[in-house]
């Protein structure tokens, strides 16, 4: 699933949360989704309900959090802190985690930063900065 479309992420989410309220065989990823999706109870509704969701728009101006847009962090952080990619970003969540005292939390501080240095790198058309994610997450407490 490499660069996925909007919808094809969308989708992807979709249909690992059915797969697993189904009992049915997954992959390995949608496995990693479903579970994410699991702790995320305020987002069950939005995959529950694909027809009206699927080509929502959410404003975060108005505060609105998008449920894709946070559960495919999560899958990304997932991913980075499996194979420690950026170099250190492994030991800066453990910090993290180690001062929070929740898992989830930490995950949620990585999170902000991974969505920080995206933004900053649409916003000048750059790949992302794994130098400013990295700076990003030291400062995280």
């Amino acid at each position: 699933m490499f660069n996925p479309s909007r919808d094809e992420a969308r989708r992807f989410l979709i249909e690992a949360w059915r797969k697993h309220r189904a009992g049915e065989p997954s992959s390995g990823l949608e496995r990693i989704a479903a579970d994410l999706v699991a702790q995320h109870p305020e987002h069950h509704a939005v995959l529950e309900d694909p027809e009206r969701n699927l080509d929502r728009d959410w404003q975060p101006e108005r505060g609105d959090v998008n449920p894709f847009l946070h559960l495919s962090l999560h899958l990304a952080v997932a991913e980075q802190l499996s194979i420690d990619q950026p170099p250190g970003i492994r030991a800066e969540y453990d910090r993290i985690r180690r001062a929070k005292g929740d898992e989830h939390a930490a995950l949620h501080a990585v999170l902000e930063c991974l969505a920080e240095v995206v933004w900053n790198a649409q916003r000048h058309g750059t790949p992302p900065d794994a130098g400013l994610y990295l700076a990003c997450l030291a400062r995280q407490q």
